[in-house]
């Protein structure tokens, strides 16, 4: 079961939030930081294209515009043994009045990722456990 992150461990470039929020807030993006633990025998992980933050609020839906150190389907990315592997997501953004939105990636299979009731928060940068 996917995890929210509220204050993630993991040692930043000092100012890097801040830059971020200027470059959501300029870009309207949401980027999503995912953490993935390959645990005992390790583990594989790939995202589709048809991967969307959903609000909650209302009909809209925000695409995958880009993403970083996973691959899309149909490779696969290897998550070595009792290691914790991290990619990030980049969507189009959420309309300003969205408060709760919801992770799906949309699959003709088991297995896709789903993390539902995101808060949002005025960064627009979220951290994931999956």
């Amino acid at each position: 079961m996917p995890i929210i992150i509220d204050n993630p461990k993991v040692s930043i470039v000092p100012n890097l939030l801040e830059e971020l929020e200027t470059f959501t807030a300029d870009q309207g993006q949401v980027i999503i930081h995912g953490i993935v633990n390959g645990g005992s025998l390790g583990t594989a992980i790939r995202i589709w294209p048809t991967t969307y933050l959903f609000d909650r609020g209302s009909s809209h839906k925000s695409e995958l515009v880009h993403y970083e150190k996973i691959s899309a389907f149909p490779q696969w990315t290897d998550v070595p043994p009792y290691s914790n592997y991290t990619f990030t997501l980049v969507f189009s953004g959420l309309p300003e009045d969205c408060k709760v939105f919801d992770l799906k990636e949309i699959i003709p299979q088991n297995g896709g990722f789903v993390v539902a009731g995101i808060v949002r928060n005025r960064q627009d940068v979220y951290f994931l456990e999956f």
